[in-house]
């Protein structure tokens, strides 16, 4: 992996990756100044990369011909030039493709210029990318993941998104964003009054902020937002960033039974009008593949060589109404996964060949997350919490750690975030209420940037045993501001050679909090 690393800590110390903020025209007025020429105006992308292929993503500021050059060296002297693609108002002026035919294992450099479409002279400066393919054999894999970016008011202070460039210092092969990618229901103020007499500044801010998301633009500015921020613009460039779902993409604990008519800060009031605008603002604004079969599917698989699938899981969008979650079969209100998703699951799971099969989850198994945190009712995610047999949605998924068990599939890891606070988890059969399952790991981490809240309580269903959990005392109370340092990462590295896979809870200042290595169980 060393070779690698300064592969790309070199790229990131070039002029191609530095120029990269500059040519997004958020740090370099000549950029804003230069209004006759089209501009690049949020970075770049990529995302969704396998051995042979990858996303990348970028936005203009008006109509334009974007020409794409993608090389396997940083000087582009081997460069293949593919296609224009043209952007336009109907999305945003957004434009992302795949790149396809690519060599595995391979640093891959890709270079965008802009070209005005009512003046076609009229060319931008270019913005360079680069991402690395996955192995076609066994070599060291590390990858981080972390969830909920700018919610609870938390928004760019002068520090910036921090986290974001402590993650990017470990020039992991990707970013796993597990959810609340962004908060469309979370308003925010120039200042917040912290509890010890200081204030939270945000220094940037937009108005599309300053209230709730309801129209496609509205929530199109959220995830531009996001893009302001220096050290997501600096992560995006180095680091293909693996998108899914959960509920502030939309609003909070949204579901098909969210109840709007009491809540005075929406005028619109369907909250399917609501999750479809926010749907298609994701997939415009995100390196997600698109899935022909389904288009707006967010669960999918990455294949990432040998050592290594990645499943996606979509918590939300097929979910029943959120309830009291207690009944005793298998319905459609019951579901979280919804059939057909777990019948892909199962299926794509059996056919793993794959050393690891990490199943990425918006939302914890074993945590009691409240629909009503203030009256404590009413379920939001998989546990009912009363630590009964399996009811509600536990069906679901005691149907799937069964399948699992049965099938004979080994090495599975479930990592999560939302609940704003880092833990390990290790679930049990014995000190379950459900038994017929293999014991395996859960681990949370985030927020990445946002407030800290928790801990949660367990539902011993599935029986969990909390290894560890980094969460604020009764006496920092919650909502926590970033710059109290409880913001959260995990980092996944799986060694090439005994095929081992370490996960570590870190910070936001890069401190170590947990470690563990687990063996792989070998198939006889």
């Amino acid at each position: 992996m060393n070779k690698i690393s300064m592969t790309r800590r070199a790229f990131v110390t070039s002029a191609s990756a530095v120029g990269l903020v500059g040519a997004s025209g958020l740090a370099l007025p000549y950029y804003s100044r230069a209004n006759q020429r089209p501009a690049f105006t949020h970075g770049i992308q990529s995302g969704d990369v396998d051995a042979t292929s990858g996303m990348v993503w970028t936005r203009t500021d008006r109509p334009s011909r974007v020409m794409f050059e993608v090389s396997s060296t940083e000087s582009f002297t081997n460069a293949v030039r593919l296609a224009p693609l043209d952007t336009s108002p109907a999305s945003d002026y957004t434009v992302k493709r795949l790149l396809t035919d690519l060599a595995s294992d391979q640093d891959i450099f890709y270079r965008m210029v802009a070209a005005d479409l009512a003046d076609i002279n009229a060319v931008s400066e270019p913005v360079v990318g680069r991402f690395r393919t996955a192995p076609a054999s066994k070599r060291d894999i590390r990858f981080a993941w972390s969830g909920d970016t700018a919610g609870q008011g938390w928004g760019i202070d002068e520090t910036g998104m921090k986290t974001y460039a402590t993650i990017a210092k470990h020039t992991p092969d990707f970013f796993l964003h597990s959810g609340d990618t962004i908060y469309a229901d979370g308003a925010m103020k120039d200042e917040v009054d912290l509890p010890n007499g200081g204030k939270w500044k945000n220094k940037v801010l937009i108005d599309e902020k300053r209230r709730v998301a309801e129209t496609l633009d509205e929530y199109r500015a959220q995830w531009k937002y996001n893009m302001m921020d220096r050290h997501v613009l600096a992560l995006s460039a180095i680091c293909p960033t693996f998108y899914q779902w959960d509920d502030h993409e939309v609003l909070n604990n949204w579901s098909d039974s969210k109840d709007l008519s009491a809540d005075d800060r929406y005028t619109e009031k369907s909250i399917h009008v609501l999750a479809a605008r926010a749907a298609r603002a994701f997939h415009e604004m995100t390196t997600i593949r698109y899935e022909p079969s389904e288009p707006g599917r967010v669960y999918r698989k990455i294949a990432y060589g040998p050592l290594l699938d990645v499943f996606f899981l979509d918590m939300r969008s097929y979910r029943g109404p959120n309830g009291s979650d207690m009944q005793e079969t298998m319905t459609p209100q019951s579901r979280i996964l919804g059939e057909q998703q777990i019948k892909w699951l199962k299926r794509e799971l059996a056919n793993s060949n794959a050393t690891w099969k990490i199943i990425a989850a918006d939302m914890p198994l074993g945590l009691v997350v409240w629909n009503d945190g203030t009256k404590k009712v009413g379920a939001e995610a998989v546990s009912n919490g009363d630590n009964g047999p399996a009811k509600g949605r536990e069906l679901e998924i005691a149907d799937l750690l069964r399948y699992i068990k049965n099938a004979g599939i080994s090495n599975t890891v479930w990592l999560t975030a939302d609940v704003h606070y880092t833990a390990a988890h290790y679930y049990n059969p014995d000190k379950a209420q459900f038994q017929d399952f293999n014991p395996f790991w859960e681990f949370v981490s985030g927020p990445i940037h946002s407030g800290t809240f928790g801990p949660n309580g367990f539902d011993m269903t599935f029986g969990p045993e909390l290894k560890f959990i980094k969460a604020p005392t009764a006496e920092q109370g919650q909502n926590l501001p970033p710059s109290a340092g409880l913001q959260f990462f995990g980092l996944v590295e799986i060694d090439g050679a005994t095929e081992q896979l370490t996960v570590r809870l870190m910070d936001r200042d890069d401190s170590e909090l947990y470690k563990v290595t687990l063996d792989p169980v070998r198939s006889a």
